[in-house]
């Protein structure tokens, strides 16, 4: 098995212990250091490991973390299969600690493959030497192999979020803090910015004017691009229901297909292996080259937009179109996780809403997997609509079940 983590304090504590619980199992480790999760899903993909384990609780504060699973094939395990893990851990819940933890040491050579894994995903048509980035990497997983990456495609690069301490992963920066990158990319009279968060499976980008460009606008570009050489699997592209609508209908007017799956990268793949289109993603950044990994990559994603910027001026006018319909999502702390649809408060004021807006707007109401939290999330034409059915379903919600 081989073993990554991010920069969070408690990392190499915890791979110490997997590593140790491991080799109890007769199993043998491999530990590649402070690495992006798609990293190692490329690593793993790539050599003769079984499985991989990343240590990582993504863009959550420092204090959390966690532990993501990937195959042989370079794909996050299956829920069902997650969860007989699950259970099966629910058993070990006293058992005694290794006596000993073996000695992990980095290697570096993994590092350097993964890197030329992304060097020659630049597109064909692209030359970033001189090309001017800035780049954020949250103090995170791609502190150090985000510069050297562009370095050695000959970009001029100006990192930030590029001293971790154990403490400030996502801590101000990043992709959830997006401007300090602004304020950036515009000093610096730079042709593009990218953020990453805390694992960098996912990567926000700022245009030369200091407009921001999510996922959806990233997913526009690249299927244009795509299309153009006749190269969009089917003319459809795989999103989420997060996905603006305003991504849907730019995509209709272009004679290309949005399908949508539930929130979640591995969700995404699902529909994308079960399909077999090429190219589909998330609004927060996760975006998935099929015909290149498996896994959401923001460093991959990284070099496709700034190939594609070089090639094209400017990412302001790859996503022109794209107009985004008014978007609010509210996050409600609760106590309890039952099925929404079974709170009947909550049933209400989502027929209400849906009622109201039908074909002209959306509503996605979920749980949050990693915290206690219920996601509101309401589209429409109207901002005012927007603001009210938003607040009347969040107000059901922490009404029945909020903390």
């Amino acid at each position: 098995m081989l073993i990554g983590m991010d920069t969070r304090e408690s990392g190499p504590h915890i791979a110490g212990l997997l590593a140790a619980g491991i080799q109890a199992g007769k199993g043998s480790v491999e530990f590649a250091g402070v690495i992006t999760t798609p990293g190692i899903a490329c690593l793993v993909r790539q050599n003769d490991y079984q499985a991989g384990v990343v240590i990582s609780a993504s863009h959550n504060p420092y204090h959390d973390n966690g532990v993501k699973l990937f195959s042989h094939a370079g794909m996050k395990f299956p829920d069902a299969e997650e969860e007989i893990i699950e259970t099966e851990m629910a058993g070990f819940q006293n058992a005694a600690l290794p006596p000993q933890r073996p000695a992990l040491v980095a290697q570096h050579h993994l590092h350097v493959e993964y890197l030329d894994f992304l060097k020659n995903r630049v597109l064909a048509e692209a030359k970033l030497s001189g090309f001017r980035i800035v780049l954020d990497c949250a103090n995170g997983a791609a502190y150090q192999l985000g510069p050297e990456l562009f370095r050695a495609l000959g970009a001029d690069v100006v990192a930030m979020g590029v001293n971790p301490d154990g403490r400030n992963i996502n801590a101000g920066c990043g992709s959830l803090h997006m401007e300090g990158l602004q304020e950036r990319v515009a000093k610096e009279r730079a042709d593009l910015g990218v953020a990453f968060d805390g694992d960098a499976d996912r990567a926000l980008f700022v245009c030369e004017d200091a407009q921001i460009v999510n996922g959806d606008g990233v997913l526009l570009a690249m299927a244009r691009h795509l299309k153009a050489h006749q190269a969009l699997k089917d003319n459809r592209v795989v999103a989420t229901s997060m996905s603006n609508l305003g991504l849907e209908r730019v995509l209709a007017r272009e004679g290309m297909g949005l399908a949508r799956a539930a929130v979640g990268d591995r969700y995404v793949l699902e529909e994308l292996l079960r399909s077999g289109n090429n190219l589909g993603g998330e609004q927060s950044g996760h975006i998935i080259f099929m015909d290149d990994s498996p896994a959401g990559d923001g460093l991959l994603t990284a070099v496709k937009v700034a190939s594609l910027v070089s090639m094209k001026g400017s990412l302001k006018k790859l996503v022109e179109g794209l107009k985004d319909y008014p978007q609010v999502i509210l996050n409600v702390k609760v106590k309890e996780k039952p099925p929404l649809e079974s709170i009947e408060r909550v049933g209400r004021a989502l027929s209400e809403a849906k009622n109201a807006l039908g074909d002209n707007g959306r509503i996605v109401v979920r749980y949050s997997g990693t915290e206690p939290l219920v996601r509101v999330m309401v589209e429409a034409e109207e901002a005012s609509d927007v603001e009210r059915y938003s607040k009347s379903i969040a107000d059901a919600v922490r009404a029945a079940i909020g903390a």
